[in-house]
């Protein structure tokens, strides 16, 4: 199958802690977005780092199961990263990681090289740890110079991205070299505590991303694009967790900006998208961990 999507970030082994002791689950967002991409049709590649033990097989695996590819320069000599996650009492989780990131840059040349790479997607730690977080934001750059869509989640977890003032800066440098930022709200409020929503996607777009998307929840997703502000509802479901949540939105989006580019520039396409976000995001948070839909299970809830 052809590249459509190269996403780089990394893949590692949730650890979910509860009332019937621990289960180990594939996770990590870079990995959940090249997930949900297989998952909407799109053919996906996942530049990463996993250890050659169990772990990092039972990754290999399922990202392989997903009907995305890991790349071959993805295996490491050292363990298999992991987070601990402890859900709340309202299903979202916190998180104890014990992870190593350092990668490859990729180059202009090398996206070029790949046959139909048209969206290179990356975020999470692996834009803010080192030494691999350098390698990503080169990475970025390289892809705008080969006119692929860049697209960026920062997914801030405050305990690895460094100081604020570092870790706003970095953000910075990405969403320069982005088309599409998706954050959350608690990344907007951590990255920018004195704005309310619609300052902070201003704020973004003044970057230079041509759309800046922020999930919300329970309050659905609002949008800053070519023409204004745009606003989704949320699917109404039980939540079982938050898990891959914002991941399983993420790849929404980047599907809809391949399916069509008009995302970019007519309000219609993009309040059509921001609702098919936000149908995948709540059929993932209805069943356990980060499991997102198929094309055909949101396309069946859509209608």
């Amino acid at each position: 199958m052809d590249t459509d999507v190269l996403v780089v970030g990394e893949a590692l082994i949730d650890i979910v802690t509860g009332e019937d002791g621990d289960r180990e689950l594939v996770g990590g967002s870079p990995a959940n977005v090249a997930v949900g991409l297989a998952r909407q049709g799109h053919g996906t590649r996942l530049l990463t780092r996993v250890g050659d033990d169990e772990r990092g097989r039972r990754i290999a695996e399922q990202i392989g199961r997903s009907g995305a590819r890991l790349d071959e320069r993805s295996f490491s000599g050292e363990p298999t990263s992991t987070a601990r996650a402890r859900l709340r009492a309202d299903g979202s989780a916190e998180y104890d990681f014990a992870i190593t990131w350092d990668v490859p840059a990729i180059t202009a040349d090398d996206l070029r090289g790949v046959r139909a790479v048209r969206a290179v997607h990356t975020g999470s730690i692996a834009l803010f740890l080192e030494p691999g977080g350098t390698a990503v934001l080169e990475t970025l750059r390289a892809a705008r110079a080969a006119g692929a869509i860049v697209s960026v989640d920062p997914n801030i977890r405050p305990a690895l991205v460094g100081d604020h003032a570092a870790a706003l800066a970095r953000f910075g440098e990405a969403a320069a070299s982005a088309d599409l930022v998706k954050l959350s709200d608690e990344d907007a409020h951590w990255l920018y505590p004195d704005l309310d929503d619609e300052e902070v996607l201003d704020e973004i777009a003044a970057l230079g991303p041509r759309l800046v998307v922020l999930t919300r929840g329970a309050e659905g997703l609002l949008a800053r694009g070519a023409h204004g502000l745009v606003e989704a509802a949320p699917l109404v479901v039980t939540v079982a967790d938050t898990i891959g949540a914002g991941d399983a939105a993420m790849a929404s989006l980047v599907s809809s900006a391949l399916d069509d580019d008009r995302l970019f520039t007519s309000p219609d396409a993009l309040e059509a998208a921001l609702r098919r976000a936000a149908v995948t995001a709540g059929i993932t948070v209805s069943r356990a961990g980060a499991n997102p839909p198929t094309r055909a299970e949101v396309d069946a809830r859509l209608g």
